[in-house]
């Protein structure tokens, strides 16, 4: 998938979606995944999310520290 075009929010719901039906659709999480602390930084920004091609052909997805730029601060590998 050529994720090059997709806007930030396009980009976060493809993860999600991804996830989720990787995992049959759903997935139940504990109330405290949605914390203030475990979304965010203690400045009030979103975390980011990393999407890293793993040699076996998978790809890590993980969180980052978002970086200090005007912008979504999207990369591309």
């Amino acid at each position: 998938m050529d994720t090059s075009n997709l806007s930030p929010a396009d980009l976060s719901h493809a993860l999600l979606v991804a996830v989720l039906m990787h995992n049959g659709g759903s997935l139940d999480l504990p109330r405290e995944a949605f914390a203030l602390d475990a979304l965010g930084g203690p400045d009030g920004a979103w975390h980011a999310v990393g999407m890293e091609p793993q040699q076996d052909g998978t790809i890590r997805i993980s969180v980052r520290v978002r970086p200090d730029v005007d912008g979504a601060g999207i990369s591309t590998y």
